[in-house]
């Protein structure tokens, strides 16, 4: 038996290699993911865009996401990490940099839904990846170090948008052209570089000793229960999207990227709806939330590994998320309702790491990567259904978000409940 010492050490020195690259890896691709909040604070008006147009564009997105997310898995597994991952960073760059051509609403619904299909493979393809350099144990802790990238993409986000805002008229374009510009170009030059710095698995990883390797490969081995799980993973594709259990976290998580998305693509305007601030100085205040998007992230998942525990931290994240969003609605003053959105954004972002842990340690080894694909594919329709709705339910009541926060609060009440239930979920 190894000594755990000797096991961490390892674990830190994979951590070490993959994690920065991996996390400025998705603080691209969040970026152009998100991009589109801060745009619409001028895109809107020069396209005449309506809430619920915008709310559209916005969450259909997550069509293509969803479509080509167990494909985009399958291909990763077929093509190597570093080749097809390379490739999609570059076709979704390429997609941004479009979007100062756009000149109505069918070509925003074509190109946000085209940023989708080719940023699928991407989030659940690094889950996945993560599973061939992690044992279980330590598994959710590296996907929230990972995903700490969302809050940092929300801080750089808000001051990439300051900039890009402010330079409206430069070479006689709006800012809001400047910012896909400036988002869009580094997932081309980043997505080239992919396949020379990223190894398909630890075999290919250079930077390992064999001892390492085969300590890794006999930590997986024994903590999985079974020989080089991940690589059987097709074996039983069709039995993963069959279980009820697959099915049930697929919900849970729809709940949770309708809550996620609604909130962060609508932030900047829920923002500016009670204020009178300018578009730049909106894109500063909405770094306020994404730091507690990371302190939730970080801390809550930490929490969760040490104690070996999920359901209860998704269930007292959710109440963060439920008393954020009825503060928010309820309170009149802008200051204090960044801060309800600041509580809000630590619970819906402490859910993340406790819930993909969760969903690892319930699915058959042997069904993971397909299972983890098609769980990310159909929760990720939230993503679609979040941003809509609040479009919708704005263009009906009009005036401000107040009935919009209320309904995201009934759904943070939805995913405690999901996440209570999952014990019942992985008996049926």
């Amino acid at each position: 038996m190894v000594p755990s010492a000797d096991q961490n050490s390892i674990l830190d020195k994979i951590s070490l290699r993959l994690m920065p690259f991996l996390m400025v890896l998705y603080i691209i691709s969040y970026l152009d993911r998100i991009n589109l909040s801060y745009a619409g604070l001028e895109m809107n008006e020069d396209l005449g865009l309506s809430p619920a147009a915008f709310g559209f564009g916005a969450g259909i997105f997550f069509v293509g996401y969803c479509v080509f997310g167990v494909p985009a898995n399958i291909a990763l597994r077929k093509i190597g990490a570093r080749r097809w991952i390379s490739l999609l960073m570059i076709a979704w760059g390429l997609v941004t940099v479009s979007f100062p051509l756009v000149a109505n609403e069918g070509q925003f619904y074509v190109l946000r839904f085209l940023l989708g299909a080719f940023e699928a493979g991407f989030f659940p393809g690094i889950l996945y990846y993560l599973t061939r350099f992690y044992p279980a144990r330590a598994y959710g802790g590296a996907v929230a170090k990972f995903m700490t990238a969302i809050p940092v993409a929300g801080l750089l986000g808000s001051l990439v948008a300051f900039g890009a805002l402010g330079m409206g008229g430069v070479a006689g374009m709006a800012g809001w052209k400047w910012l896909f510009i400036i988002t869009g170009v580094p997932s081309v030059l980043l997505g080239a570089s992919v396949y020379f710095v990223l190894p398909d698995s630890p075999k290919e990883a250079q930077w390992m000793t064999q001892d390492e390797k085969d300590t890794l490969a006999a930590l997986i081995k024994t903590e999985s229960g079974t020989e080089n799980a991940p690589d059987q993973a097709t074996s039983s594709s069709p039995n993963a999207i069959k279980q009820f259990l697959t099915w049930h976290l697929a919900v849970l998580y729809f709940a949770l990227s309708l809550i996620m998305y609604g909130y962060q693509l609508w932030l900047p305007q829920l923002i500016k709806a009670d204020g009178n601030s300018s578009n730049s100085a909106i894109a500063l205040l909405s770094a306020i939330p994404a730091l507690f998007q990371g302190l939730g992230m970080v801390l809550i998942a930490r929490s969760s590994d040490r104690r070996q525990e999920r359901t209860l931290h998704m269930v007292v994240s959710a109440g963060n998320i439920t008393l954020g969003f009825l503060a928010s609605a309820l309170i009149p003053d802008n200051h204090l309702k960044i801060a309800a959105l600041s509580i809000t954004a630590f619970g819906i972002w402490g859910t993340v790491g406790p819930f993909w842990a969760a969903a690892r340690a319930a699915l058959p080894a042997q069904t993971q990567a397909t299972g983890i694909a098609f769980i990310n594919s159909i929760g990720a329709l939230g993503g679609f259904a979040g941003p809509y709705f609040i479009g919708v339910i704005k263009s009906i009541k009009g005036g401000g978000f107040a009935d919009c926060l209320l309904v995201m609060a009934a759904m943070g009440v939805v995913v405690a409940l999901l996440a209570v239930s999952i014990k019942s979920g992985r008996s049926r």
